[in-house]
């Protein structure tokens, strides 16, 4: 697709990773946030990325710094939005951009559960409005959700697609905008049943989080639920799901038990307890377990030429 230029508005958790893929591609890559240290701390974090990668951290060089959101859009092929999770920030920034930029340059949200329809709501070029869901973090994660809404012209997810898989990223097409998208609606269906079971005393946290990585959690990486829903034979799916899916979690809003959890102060690792209890050295024990794990990943993916591992 040849060199083109990306910006990145909101340098925090998602936008710098994002930045450093794309840079890290060969792109020209401006980035914009509000708060000047947040932006001054960009260099610093994608040559970390670099070195975690074990990879040249010169291609850093192609990331540009702008306080003014004018500058950073400028000359701009696609601009991807990276702020915080709030609807009426992410529309009033689209509201303000469409009228600094070509109509043909693509507007994309890194959102991870709005509709892009909602965002693009007070856009008058709703059909290059578009989801691009980057997985936290976007260096290590390659899938990007390409969401397209009912206004959305095909060739703006088909020129979007191709500038993310040229980047070595693997990019899948969401053909219908609806809250969660795709991956983050089959997580929080899962999260759901989790917090179900230990509500109701089936289990405790600790033994849930140990079926899931040691049962069918270890076989995702290499086979996804239709796969192996294939694989067995839709008649024993069925089967199952005659006997289980009358018994699934059917609450229809926060579980109550999330509520209470989050009402008494136990917030998760920060407060030191969660679902889980954790002191700050097992905390820190997992999230770097976590960080090396994904971390190996990237690197094997990258040497097997975009080839994720099994």
């Amino acid at each position: 697709m040849g060199i083109q230029g990306i910006a990145v508005i909101g340098a925090g958790l998602m936008g710098h990773g994002i930045a450093q893929v794309f840079a890290s591609a060969g792109h020209p890559v401006s980035i914009y946030d509000r708060e000047v240290a947040t932006l001054e701390m960009v260099p610093a974090r994608v040559k970390e990325i670099f070195e975690i990668l074990e990879e040249d951290p010169a291609p850093g060089g192609n990331i540009t710094l702008h306080e003014e959101i004018e500058t950073a859009i400028d000359g701009a092929t696609i601009v991807i939005e990276a702020i915080a999770e709030n609807l009426a920030l992410k529309q009033q920034l689209f509201k303000n951009l469409e009228p600094l930029i070509d109509k043909s340059v693509i507007l994309a949200s890194n959102t991870s559960a709005l509709p892009i329809t909602d965002i693009a709501e007070f856009c008058d070029h709703k059909e290059r409005v578009l989801g691009t869901h980057f997985w936290n973090p976007p260096h290590f994660i390659p899938l990007v959700e390409v969401v397209q809404t009912e206004y959305t012209d095909y060739k703006y997810i088909e020129q979007t697609i191709n500038l993310l898989e040229a980047a070595d990223l693997s990019a899948v097409h969401v053909k219908k905008d609806i809250p969660g998208f795709i991956g983050n609606r089959l997580q929080h269906a899962l999260k759901r049943e989790a917090i179900s079971l230990v509500a109701d005393g089936i289990c405790d946290a600790e033994t849930l989080d140990r079926v899931v990585k040691e049962g069918f959690g270890a076989r995702l990486g290499v086979l996804g639920p239709l796969e192996q829903a294939d694989m067995i034979g839709l008649n024993l799916t069925l089967d199952c799901h005659k006997t289980l899916i009358q018994h699934l979690d059917r609450t229809p809003h926060e579980h109550p038990f999330l509520l209470e959890k989050i009402a008494a102060g136990e917030k998760g690792m920060v407060d030191g307890k969660g679902f889980r209890s954790w002191t700050e050295a097992e905390a820190q024990e997992l999230r770097s377990k976590f960080n090396n794990h994904m971390a190996k990943r990237a690197r094997e993916r990258r040497k097997n030429g975009g080839v994720t591992p099994t």
